[in-house]
């Protein structure tokens, strides 16, 4: 009887661990790829909206990575549109103006306490950029490559 009990002991506890790390890989995939610089991209949530650059705003984390966001006036609202590492628009030579038209397909999120899209596709005038492959991932990086 003892045996029995031992056995069915061991396979709640390996139950356990299995679930406990479900749980953890689960947290883990909710982290972003930047670690923690900014909203994770999540395709449930993608729109496609068209408006007027207000302004462009050059951000810079602590670590030296600086990224370009625009706030766009739609027809309904002000989003603030993360759009990439600045480099990265310097590279496609594609750069952007208070006044500039633009269509942005991507992600609308909560990001500090306010909504904000994360760009997949940016369009000004007859310019496309890429910004994000249709999982989300910055095509900048290892895994938007794929």
């Amino acid at each position: 009887m003892k045996q029995h009990f031992a056995g069915n002991k061991s396979l709640r506890i390996a139950l356990s661990l299995t679930i406990a790390s479900g749980f953890a890989l689960a947290s883990y995939a909710q982290i972003p790829s930047g670690r923690g610089r900014g909203p994770i991209y999540n395709s449930a949530t993608e729109i496609t909206v068209k408006g007027t650059v207000e302004a462009v705003n050059q951000v810079t984390a602590k670590n030296g990575w600086g990224g370009t966001h625009l706030q766009l006036k739609t027809e309904s609202e002000t989003l603030d549109v993360h759009v990439g590492p600045s480099w990265f628009l310097s590279q496609n030579k594609m750069s952007f103006a208070k006044g500039d038209q633009v269509e942005v397909t991507g992600s609308k999120v909560k990001f500090a306490n306010g909504d904000a899209l994360v760009a997949r596709d940016i369009t000004r005038g007859d310019q496309k950029l890429k910004l994000r492959n249709d999982k989300g991932f910055p095509v900048w990086s290892r895994r938007g490559a794929r």
